[in-house]
């Protein structure tokens, strides 16, 4: 974070007062071109999801070196310059609890924040705390107190009030002093590389893997035990909802519920009084899509046969209580030597996918997605752990 120090924190509190409006493609373009020539800008977005599937931008807020900007997405109809702004890999980009401003970046810019530096992530390595809000990081760090009266702020109005400005800038204001601080500790403890690691891997997977829906149905753990029509139907449904969810730009509960979708494997309804007499399928639903429906599940034996479903993986059994508990001993006893939350080492799919790793002979591995940093570091000591147990 070369040139860092120019980020007075107590100077863009100030500028929050009165933020940069960005209203203009033009305005949009020469900002651009400036923040590509700085060490790093920070970020954050307001938006609405409500009634649809894909959130809907209701500001971007942007902060340099000067001063706060609020970039307006009901003005602007052209976001390349941002595009490459987010892309320009010698601008770093501060964020806080990014995941949802990294979705709606994908989803209405086309691009992501790269690189990233989370402050929660990093507060978490740095030994702050796991999941920490912005709020109680500016009050420990910096002894600011962030006004919440207007989180629940409809950010589409327009104009907005001077109160909503201010709260959204201020936002952006502290982050670059708090990445600042908290590079300096991850520096300082070695573990710098460890939260980039993290940052890539969270962009990694922000791409959808799946956006026909189509290993939807996997997510449903407790129908592993269904037969091949079953899953099949379940699967086609689930696709389906999917698919019509982002095609219509509606939440998915909104199509269909994720109860009636289980509802309807167990009660397998054939017609449409059938189908209304379900407890959990919604009249609108019902209007809309209930021939579509039924039409899946009659085709779902023929869809099993022409393309018969992958199994959904079975919890594991109680017998891997021992091993799990194991693992989760391990790596907090870790967590504590090193001053860290154990969330930080910890990852439920991962422990589990050590566990499924068993081979006849007793032997363990580590799964291929999980950090460089903790598979040197942490996977060691979970596979002596598993390995003590096997030996009792």
């Amino acid at each position: 974070m070369s040139n860092s120090e120019a980020y007075d924190w107590r100077r863009l509190e100030a500028a929050a007062e009165h933020p940069v409006w960005v209203e203009s493609n033009s305005q949009l373009v020469e900002l651009a071109a400036h923040w590509r020539s700085l060490p790093l800008v920070a970020l954050d977005t307001e938006f609405q999801r409500v009634d649809t599937f894909y959130p809907i931008p209701g500001l971007i807020q942007l902060a340099d070196d000067q001063r706060c900007y609020l970039i307006d997405p009901l003005s602007i109809s052209d976001y390349t310059p941002l595009k490459e702004l987010l892309e320009d890999r010698s601008v770093l980009k501060v964020l806080h609890a990014a995941t949802e401003d990294l979705e709606l970046f994908m989803n209405s810019v086309g691009a992501l924040p790269q690189p990233l530096f989370d402050t929660q992530m990093a507060a978490a390595y740095a030994g702050w705390g796991f999941s920490m809000g912005l709020s109680r990081m500016l009050e420990s760090f910096l002894g600011v107190t962030l006004d919440k009266e207007e989180t629940t702020s409809d950010w589409l109005q327009r104009p907005l009030t001077p109160a909503q400005e201010r709260y959204a800038a201020l936002d952006v204001a502290y982050l670059p002093a708090v990445a600042t601080e908290l590079q300096r500790l991850l520096d300082e403890q070695q573990r710098s590389e460890w939260a980039a690691q993290e940052f890539e891997t969270l962009l990694a997977q922000m791409p959808d893997s799946d956006p026909d829906g189509v290993h939807y149905y996997k997510r449903f753990s407790q129908m592993y035990r269904r037969n091949d029509v079953q899953l099949a139907a379940l699967r086609d449904l689930s696709a389906w909802r999917e698919q019509t969810s982002r095609h219509d730009d509606l939440p998915r509960n909104r199509v269909l519920r994720n109860q009636a979708l289980l509802q309807l494997i167990d009660r397998w309804p054939q017609n449409k009084p059938q189908l209304g007499r379900l407890s959990e399928m919604r009249q609108r639903s019902l209007r809309l899509y209930g021939d579509t429906i039924l039409q899946i599940m009659q085709n779902a034996e023929r869809s099993a046969a022409e393309n018969p479903p992958e199994p959904i993986p079975q919890p594991l059994h109680v017998h891997w209580a021992p091993h799990m508990k194991a693992l989760k001993t391990a790596a907090r006893q870790l967590a504590e030597q090193w001053q860290v939350p154990p969330e930080v080492l910890l990852r439920k799919k991962e422990l589990e996918a050590i566990i499924r790793s068993r081979s006849e002979q007793g032997q363990y591995q580590l799964p291929a997605e999980m950090c460089e940093w903790r598979q040197q570091r942490v996977g060691p000591v979970l596979l002596e752990a598993l390995q003590a147990l096997e030996s009792k």
